[in-house]
């Protein structure tokens, strides 16, 4: 579980976008990083409180269905699908774009080889996929430790030719924050994005042997993630470079920069090794996350009934090929526009991680108060409730209030709108022409367990279902 919520969070973001980071903000892109970090750590706290005292297979949209009612957990279960929908689309595009520095061959028919390949291994079971993030995600955790060896090394001047006093980096070219703390704040709204996927194992805990258990350890095991993979990675980017020499150029990676100024041979391929796999590896996350949010949506009935068929080995096949439809329409996309396609896959991303977030929250607010109010006591609490809870709720509103007046997020917002609209409209649909009501109710937290009949709607016992736990099958 852990190496799961590594491989969808650990990506090109670190690894590349971060440069971007630090050349508009200077030394003090760590704080961005630590902000952001906070914020993601408090909501996956909050959802971790959930899972555990209403365990659900359909995670948050399920929360949002029973603290908001059903039209809640149909558009952000939509949501969340069409976001990693995309999101296979995006990553065979820069698979495609870095594969092509080694293979003689045109960038769409990469594209075409990496999602026939990924695909497959989906197909096969979900063991094969979580040994595969596995390897992928053991990958970049090396990569990390070794450069941070290697980095902090050079900054106390014990690494081979290390000229001593690197630490001067952090302050001797404009200051810490050279761009002033609003730039600091900006940036945060960027930096968030680069979190997203840390949301996956609330997705896989159904498939695992302990899903209450796992999902509260890797909920903890996100804090020393955030630290380790993000801060400190970043910290001794700032600390071995002056940040005024970082490029800002989003396809020029700062651990290059690093490694070649360490003297590493090879640097610059050693990394784009490791960049690839970290986008096989997000591609091979989206494919599994977006397969299993489709059969959580035909298990409520929001999504077609033929969807939910699972397959001898527990994987649901035809989900699975539903969330690769838009990856291989990139394929011919790739073909027609190379130069354009990866960017506006993007873009039409948008701030869905961003709202996200906040239905987590607001879930927790409206679940945590009614369980507080008839005497439970959650055995995985959040910290502070429900001040914590309200006050990062505010923390995401405010990012994506600030997203108005930033010219470069305008776009993400609006397609982010277009997409709720759809979803909406889609959701009226269900419910005027539907052949039985809309769920209110959870699914049991187990591979097999049953898909509720219609039900209640908010006001009903928000666990009514969700405490239902049957054996875990042979999935």
């Amino acid at each position: 579980m852990t190496m799961i919520a590594i491989g969808g969070s650990v990506g090109s973001g670190l690894f590349v976008g971060s440069g971007v980071v630090i050349h508009a903000v200077g030394p003090a892109a760590v704080v961005s990083y630590a902000i952001a970090g906070a914020m993601v750590l408090l909501t996956l706290r909050a959802l971790g409180e959930m899972v555990v005292a209403r365990p659900s297979a359909g995670a948050f949209a399920d929360y949002a269905r029973m603290a908001l009612g059903p039209w809640a957990g149909f558009c952000i279960g939509w949501l969340y699908w069409w976001l990693y929908a995309v999101l296979i689309a995006a990553e065979a595009v820069a698979g495609a774009a870095l594969l092509a520095a080694w293979v003689d061959a045109p960038p769409w028919v990469l594209s075409l080889v990496l999602m026939v390949a990924m695909t497959g291994a989906n197909l096969v079971s979900v063991r094969v996929f979580g040994e595969t993030e596995s390897v992928f995600s053991l990958v970049k955790v090396a990569t990390i430790a070794v450069f941070l060896v290697m980095g902090v090394l050079f900054a106390a001047g014990w690494w081979p030719g290390a000229p001593g006093g690197a630490v001067a980096n952090l302050w001797a070219h404009g200051g810490f924050a050279p761009q002033g703390w609003a730039a600091v704040l900006a940036a945060v709204v960027v930096v968030l994005f680069s979190f997203g996927g840390v949301e996956i194992p609330a997705i896989a805990a159904g498939e695992s042997d302990d899903p209450v258990g796992n999902v509260a350890r890797a909920t903890t095991n996100v804090v020393w993630r955030i630290a380790l993979f993000y801060i400190a990675s970043l910290l001794v980017v700032v600390t071995v470079l002056p940040w005024d020499t970082v490029s800002g150029d989003p396809d020029d990676s700062p651990f290059v920069a690093v490694m070649a100024g360490l003297g590493v041979p090879g640097a610059g391929t050693i990394m784009q090794i490791v960049v690839f796999i970290a986008v096989l590896s997000v591609l091979n996350a989206a494919m599994y996350t977006s397969s299993r949010m489709l059969h959580v949506l035909t298990r409520q009935g929001d999504a077609p009934a033929a969807l939910a068929k699972l397959t001898r080995r527990g994987v649901p096949a035809r989900a699975l090929l539903a969330g690769t439809v838009v990856g291989f329409a990139s394929v011919a996309a790739n073909y027609m526009w190379p130069a354009s396609i990866f960017w506006f896959l993007v873009n039409s991303i948008g701030a869905i991680l961003l709202v996200l977030f906040i239905t987590i929250l607001v879930s927790h607010l409206v679940l945590g108060v009614r369980m507080r109010r008839a005497g439970e006591a959650p055995a995985f609490r959040m910290w502070g409730f429900p001040y914590l809870s309200a006050a990062t709720l505010l923390a995401l509103v405010a990012v994506l209030v600030a997203m108005v007046f930033m010219d470069a997020q305008r776009p993400p917002l609006a397609a982010t709108a277009a997409s709720a609209a759809v979803v909406g409209l889609a959701c009226w649909a269900r419910g005027r022409f539907g052949a039985r009501p809309p769920s209110g109710r959870a699914l049991d937290l187990t591979p097999g367990g049953s898909a509720p009949g219609p039900g209640p709607g908010p006001g009903a016992d928000p666990g009514a279902a969700a405490q239902r736990r049957a054996p875990r099958t042979g999935r």
